[in-house]
């Protein structure tokens, strides 16, 4: 059954962003599994699932794409060029960070183990499940490159990743048994303090035995060495609509790195990039394209066989036509992302001139010039 985000979280599909801010707040302290000690994992359950609807809702790119898609637009998005994991990730903290700072008072890193709810959505942070610390996983960025022919009509490509995935022995978990971790005393910092001239200073930095969780195995895995992840090679098949630029990028969920201790996964990042043709140029979504016509089409007019990206179309030349005028076919551009209009080509004609002209052809221009 497909999830309404606005049903989930309780408001009209033309709910303001403060009004989406304010149900993901009022929701997310109730369900909140630290909130739910006694039926934890339904409140997780529930918890990720506003969660997911809040960050579907909140992004104006993401909620066009769910509003237009559902869920798998969500799931399988899109986004404009330039795309990079550490802006995003940037982009979002505050938002979320403050969000979580109302709810809980201020005190939710010790809340998530030392992590914040963004650092268990991104990768990287820690957060506390269960009783047991979990890591997600990173997100993997990978290239696709593409033909014009290929994005004007879409395509299915097979991709291979080398990505950690989990355990299958130990089911990710790393082994049996968590105890606090004896170097840091389960605190996941560790305090350092040295003395010069000019005072005493302390630096705090993550306890490398733990990783700033606080915990470690007892009886670490035999076949992950007690990470709950393992190195595998995988394929993975990745459909392009029509229509996507240069820059682009597409998200799949869960296809990154596995996280660590049966951490949820990161995404799979797969950009867009656009192979130059030898013939049709892009811009936008109208494709540019250059065909040459001999001298009597130029006066008489004619007409001239014109490639497209479907395929030879026949353009009709006007009398009188010249050099580098530019001819319009209709919706033989590229299409739209997303399946709404596509746009145009622009046909630049040339008058074609023969670079080694034969002798009848040298006599009937002399005769064409004396008429000129």
């Amino acid at each position: 059954m497909e999830r309404d985000y606005y049903k989930i979280l309780g408001v009209s599909k033309d709910a303001s962003p403060d009004e989406i801010k304010a149900a993901y707040r009022k929701l997310a302290r109730k369900h909140h599994p630290d909130m739910n000690p006694d039926n934890k994992g339904e409140a997780e359950e529930k918890f990720k699932e506003i969660s997911e609807a809040y960050d579907a809702l909140i992004d104006p790119q993401k909620k066009a794409a769910y509003d237009r898609f559902g869920p798998e637009g969500v799931s399988q998005r899109y986004g404009p060029g330039g795309f990079d994991t550490g802006d995003f990730v940037r982009m979002h903290q505050t938002d979320l960070g403050d969000l979580f700072s109302e709810i809980f008072g201020g005190g939710f890193g010790d809340l998530f183990g030392g992590g914040s709810i963004f650092d268990e959505f991104f990768g990287g942070g820690t957060t506390r499940t269960r009783g047991r610390y979990i890591i997600r996983g990173r997100d993997i960025k990978v290239r696709i490159l593409l033909t014009l022919k290929e994005i004007y009509s879409g395509v299915e490509k097979t991709i291979r990743v080398r990505r950690n995935e989990r355990c299958k022995v130990c089911d990710g978990k790393g082994g049996k048994g968590l105890k606090s971790c004896p170097v840091c005393n389960g605190q996941g910092r560790i305090r350092q303090t040295q003395r010069t001239v000019f005072g005493q200073f302390s630096n705090i930095s993550t306890c490398p035995n733990c990783g700033g969780t606080g915990r470690v195995i007892e009886e670490p895995c035999f076949s992950c060495n007690g990470t709950g992840v393992i190195k595998k090679t995988a394929t993975i098949k990745v459909k392009i609509p029509p229509g996507v630029q240069n820059g682009n990028y597409l998200s799949l969920r869960n296809q990154g790195n596995a996280g660590e201790h049966g951490g949820p996964a990161g995404d799979l990042i797969v950009v867009i990039e656009e192979k130059p043709d030898p013939v049709f140029t892009r811009r936008g979504d109208n494709i540019y394209v250059r065909a040459p016509i001999q001298y009597p089409v130029a006066v008489l007019g004619g007409k001239i066989k014109v490639k497209t990206l479907s395929g030879d179309v026949i353009l009709k030349i006007p009398p009188g036509t010249q050099s580098t005028q530019m001819f319009k076919l209709r919706g033989r551009g590229m299409p739209s992302l997303g399946g709404y209009g596509r746009g145009d080509q622009l046909v630049e004609v040339y008058i074609d001139v023969p670079k080694h002209p034969s002798k009848e052809t040298k006599e009937v221009i002399e005769k064409l010039s004396k008429v000129l």
